[in-house]
């Protein structure tokens, strides 16, 4: 680490949701400034503008904000670099395309789509699939550098369209260090003529983020894998501006990868395998169709960031729950791993539940209220807590404690099919009527009395568990297994305990 001032930006195009790979490169992003110190800031690049979508922009925000990675700086905080929208850039980026015309390092293009078309089919015809427009092919096109100059500036004061291109070396070999990779060698003949000025009067990306990056004084470009194939004419159009003293450093974050590690992670995927890709639920607003988010799942956001940081990322020690000041703390470009990671839904599960378990049965019985009073059920506080506390070790989300434990908010109308035709019988009922008949008797309703009257019962009829079990939970919830019977009747009353016993033994069959 130099003595600069550490300054990284994640730079999202506003084109839909968030993707979880692209919230994990904005948390790496976030990490490293506040490890050492530094500046995290939001930039939406938004060069495209034929396939913006008018609320993804905000849907970033929201997510970030969410998340707990929130910008220093950025759309949405403000900042003394701004404006921080490309679009509201605008202004600024022609004055540096024209610098590299008139130092020889970019020219005018006038060919059209219908000449670009036409030379990549005839490429095709005669055996070169990928043409590229580059030091070699750009001698047979329509540009500043094969027409006359005269005739080049007519056509710019004729007003007719054109891009400006990089004017790329032959033969030359370009290389940097990548914090995450190691060095990058690429030679110049691999690479093309890419566009950095459109028709349409906007940067493209790779003039853009560069100035931009120059401008905001960037240290550091922490961004994924799929640019990496760019950083090398990235490279030069620092040494062609003259910005090779303050160009950031660059760290290429690796791919996330699908469950079986076979291609990149996408929608389509989670759509397939039931799981989400974006951290909030997304509504389409030309289709209206709706995307899970793993907020509206019920994940904790800490649990999200926590798989996320390990998709990618491990700390060298056994420990796997970290809060976000820990990954502040832990968090280096040194232990990023280079090959893409695979997404594992069960583990990301078992993340949400060991947040689950860290909180107290007063703060999750707080976050069930809402359920509770989705399905109209009104219980005390006391008893909410009483519940928690039997079923949140069999729990993923606040929701399952609902979900799987259903039966203690409301007297059984179903019984379990299985342990119905295997467990109860004659000898069942008889069991469960004799202790309803003890447990009447009983002045004290504690787990422990219930559970030392039980055990007396089985010692007096000389019979085992598996023989008065089954029918007695049965008879009370409805149910083949779950938490210890006894504290689910001391937690449900002497009263509602044995009007469930009598209720199941008038409904169940003789």
């Amino acid at each position: 680490m130099s003595n600069r001032r550490v300054r990284v930006r994640f730079a999202p195009s506003p084109t839909g949701p968030l993707h979880m790979g692209g919230v994990r490169t904005a948390l790496y992003n976030y990490l490293f400034a506040k490890k050492h110190g530094g500046d995290f800031i939001l930039r939406v690049e938004d060069t495209d503008q034929t396939r913006l979508v008018s609320s993804a922009e905000q849907y970033i925000i929201d997510a970030l904000n969410w998340c707990g990675i929130s910008p220093d700086e950025g759309q949405s905080v403000g900042g003394n670099f701004g404006p921080y929208r490309q679009s509201d850039r605008k202004h600024l980026y022609r004055d540096y395309a024209d610098k590299l015309i008139a130092s020889g390092h970019a020219y005018y293009a006038f060919d059209t789509a219908e000449d670009l078309d036409r030379v990549r089919v005839m490429a095709k015809k005669a055996g070169t699939p990928n043409w590229q427009y580059n030091n070699i092919t750009r001698s047979q096109m329509k540009n500043s550098l094969t027409l006359p100059e005269a005739e080049t500036k007519a056509r710019l004061e004729a007003g007719e369209p054109y891009v400006i291109r990089i004017k790329l070396p032959r033969n030359e070999e370009v290389k940097f260090e990548d914090l995450i990779r190691g060095w990058v060698s690429v030679n110049t003949n691999n690479m093309d003529d890419k566009v950095l000025f459109k028709s349409d009067g906007m940067p493209t990306y790779h003039l853009a983020n560069i100035v931009d990056d120059h401008l905001m004084e960037i240290s550091h470009v922490i961004r994924g894998e799929e640019w990496l194939p760019s950083a090398p004419l990235h490279i030069l159009l620092y040494q062609y501006f003259g910005w090779e003293s303050t160009r950031p450093q660059f760290a290429h974050l690796p791919l996330l990868l699908k469950p079986d590690g076979n291609g990149k992670l996408s929608k389509r995927d989670g759509d397939r395998l039931g799981f989400p890709v974006f951290p909030l639920q997304w509504t389409d607003p030309e289709t209206g169709n709706i995307s899970s988010g793993y907020r509206e799942q019920g994940y904790f956001k800490e649990a999200f960031v926590n798989m996320l940081a390990f998709l990618g990322w491990n700390p060298g020690t056994e420990q796997e729950l970290f809060s976000l000041n820990d990954l502040i703390e832990s968090f280096s470009l040194e232990r990023v791993n280079k090959a893409g990671a695979k997404y594992d839904h069960d583990k990301t599960k078992w993340f949400n539940q060991q947040y689950l378990r860290n909180y107290s049965d007063a703060q999750l019985a707080d976050l069930l209220l809402p359920t509770l009073e989705k399905n109209q059920i009104s219980a005390t506080p006391a008893f909410v807590e009483g519940v928690v506390a039997l079923i949140k070790e069999r729990a993923y989300f606040v929701e399952d404690i609902f979900t799987e434990g259903a039966y203690l908010f409301s007297a059984p109308s179903e019984y379990d099919e299985k342990t119905l035709k295997k467990k109860w019988n004659a000898d069942a009922r008889a069991h469960v009527e004799n202790l309803a008949e003890l447990f009447a008797n009983l002045s004290s309703f504690t787990a422990e009395d219930l559970e030392n009257c039980f055990k007396n019962y089985l010692e007096a009829k000389e019979t085992g568990f598996g023989k008065v079990g089954p029918g007695f939970r049965l008879a009370v919830t409805g149910k083949g297994m779950g938490p210890s019977m006894f504290e689910i009747c001391a937690l449900l009353g002497k009263e509602e305990t044995l009007k469930r016993m009598q209720h199941s033994l008038e409904k169940l069959p003789a």
